[in-house]
């Protein structure tokens, strides 16, 4: 082993996600999260695995014996809630959740035709990288597990104006709003969209995301509450159609994010 002055750089220079992709493999990690029921583990597998040729003759299938309902629920957002807990745990990453997201899609579609009516929504939601903010990454991964938790997301893209922003809001009147910045210089959206949902009569909850982004700036404008990574939105957003303001979310977030 190679040291210097005593200095054990095997050890210094092994990343905890490396260290964590050493100890247990997806397979081992998806086999505690699996669904019983042994039509919805087929299913989720689907999905965890990102088998989008496999997914529709999977649900398919199902459908013979199950709800569609549940076969979307039970089966493939339940696949892709382990897709999100191993992201959260750095054993997948962007192309897996990508890839696991375009499956479960496929499935969706399959399973919905079947679904009298169409599936109900829990909520809109608008997503949007700030003005002058390229970087969609964090809020296309997030615009994913909220679209799996069952919300509509309305994804206005990178680089939105704040007064684009803000009309959306006005026109919709969603749960929330969520805006991503990854640079210091473009961040300044939020506070500036905040003030004119404020000035048009809106109390919406304002989520502020991204790498520039921390707690203490999401709290101190008003309307403003904070997600450090994706799979806190959905938690989140569960808490606000509880009825929870953003005065409460802020209040609370501690008890509600836990250790996701």
């Amino acid at each position: 082993m190679i040291s210097i002055q005593g200095v054990d750089f095997s050890k210094i220079l092994t990343r905890y996600d490396i260290k964590l992709q050493n100890a247990e493999t997806p397979e081992e990690a998806a086999k505690k999260l699996l669904p019983a029921d042994p039509v919805f583990k087929d299913v989720a597998e689907k999905v965890l695995f990102m088998k989008f040729k496999d997914v529709g003759p999977a649900v398919q299938k199902a459908l013979a014996s199950k709800d569609p309902l549940d076969v979307i629920n039970e089966g493939l957002v339940a696949g892709m809630e382990i897709v999100a807990k191993l992201y959260a745990e750095h054993v997948y990453y962007l192309p897996e959740i990508m890839m696991a997201a375009k499956t479960m899609e496929i499935g969706i579609a399959i399973a919905e035709k079947q679904v009298p009516g169409g599936r109900s929504t829990k909520g809109t939601v608008i997503m949007h990288a700030a003005e002058g903010d390229p970087h969609d990454i964090g809020k296309n991964i997030a615009a994913v597990m909220m679209r799996a938790a069952g919300y509509t997301v309305i994804d206005m893209g990178r680089d939105v104006p704040v007064k684009d922003a803000v009309a959306k809001c006005i026109e919709v009147k969603p749960l929330f709003m969520s805006g991503t910045a990854l640079m210091t210089t473009t961040m300044s959206a939020f506070p500036a969209e905040a003030k004119l949902m404020q000035e048009a009569g809106l109390n919406t909850p304002l989520m502020g995301c991204g790498g520039a982004v921390n707690r203490e700036f999401a709290n101190s404008y008003d309307l403003g509450i904070y997600s450090r990574k994706a799979p806190q939105t959905p938690i989140i957003a569960q808490k606000i159609l509880d009825g929870y303001d953003w005065k409460k979310i802020r209040e609370e977030w501690d008890n509600i994010v836990g250790g996701n």
